[in-house]
């Protein structure tokens, strides 16, 4: 690692250690699963300092279900708690976790975050993840989620026709995805695109993922061993719904990319905004120094997430407009 963590940042990586947190890649899939959160962190940092701990009542919740792979998966439908009408944006967020762990609960902030700033009803996804599910189970549950999106946002007092999609880390490879299906099968394509440090490109190689090998709570070996239980071999990362600079991108709406400066995906959103740019596709990338990986849903106790977010949803309402 080449770069220290800001103070505020630090703090909460901080937190994650006191609260017993370990490298992904030292336990097994249910310790990964069942081990203190990033969020958890964030939760003791606000005890620490005052700050209270239950989830913004501005946003109202409710918890759906939608059908894919013979089953069904949830989803949770965040909308403003004073918004009425027939005609709010809609957002379908995909969250991260590698496509191995994590859930609605552990990314709650950033949907709530966003269904409020941009007085929008936002859509969570959860998905199936491997070993059990493994690639491709998790692109044709973002697909069908799209879809089902499309056809019930109307009955949550949306516009199915003025919608984005977003997602963070392996969710961010997701939306990318879901606008390309889109483009590919005829759908209602997104407006905007916002990608938080995506799972772009496989090269093992790239200048991050050197840097990278200690950083917390992301690291390059990390990657790894998502890639051990996500895939079904590594043959899979050169498929382009992995290696997305590899994907045909002409086409797609705007692009928005936020990159932490300590994480081993950074150099993935540089390699991926040229890959767009050359597919001629608008795209504009941004780097926080002293962040890493998984900081844009700190908002409430890291400074750099505060400004990520306001400059991220800034162009998602410029193109829900």
């Amino acid at each position: 690692m080449t770069a220290r963590p800001d103070a505020d940042m630090q703090a909460v990586l901080d937190a994650h250690a006191a609260l017993g947190a370990r490298p992904i890649e030292s336990l097994t899939v249910e310790q990964a699963r069942t081990q203190p959160s990033p969020a958890d962190a964030v939760n003791r940092v606000k005890t620490m300092i005052g700050l209270p701990t239950a989830p913004d009542a501005g946003v109202t919740t409710r918890d759906l279900a939608y059908p894919t792979g013979g089953a069904t998966q949830p989803v949770r439908v965040y909308k403003p708690a004073g918004a009425s009408g027939s005609n709010l944006p809609v957002v379908v967020y995909y969250h991260g976790g590698g496509w191995v762990i994590a859930d609605l609960d552990v990314y709650d902030a950033t949907p709530r975050a966003m269904a409020k700033a941009l007085n929008a009803i936002v859509v969570s996804v959860e998905y199936r993840k491997g070993p059990e599910h493994k690639f491709p189970a998790f692109y044709e549950d973002a697909n069908n989620a799209w879809q089902w999106v499309q056809q019930n946002a109307a009955s949550w007092g949306g516009d199915p026709m003025n919608i984005a999609v977003a997602g963070e880390s392996a969710g961010g490879n997701l939306a990318l995805n879901v606008a390309i299906a889109a483009r590919e099968n005829g759908w209602t394509a997104p407006k905007a695109i916002l990608a938080v440090y995506p799972i772009a490109d496989a090269n093992p190689q790239l200048p991050a993922k050197i840097e990278n090998t200690a950083s917390l709570p992301l690291r390059t070996p990390t990657l790894g061993w998502f890639g051990q239980y996500a895939l079904r071999s590594p043959a899979d990362q050169t498929d382009p719904r992995y290696n997305l600079v590899a994907a045909n991108l002409r086409g797609l709406a705007p692009v928005t990319i936020v990159n932490a400066q300590i994480d081993p995906l950074r150099s993935d959103g540089e390699t991926l905004m040229g890959a767009l740019r050359a597919a001629g596709v608008s795209v504009e990338r941004r780097v926080w120094d002293g962040a890493v990986h998984e900081f844009f849903s700190m908002a409430d106790v890291v400074a750099d997430a505060r400004e990520a977010q306001t400059w991220s949803f800034g162009r998602l309402r410029t193109a829900l407009r």
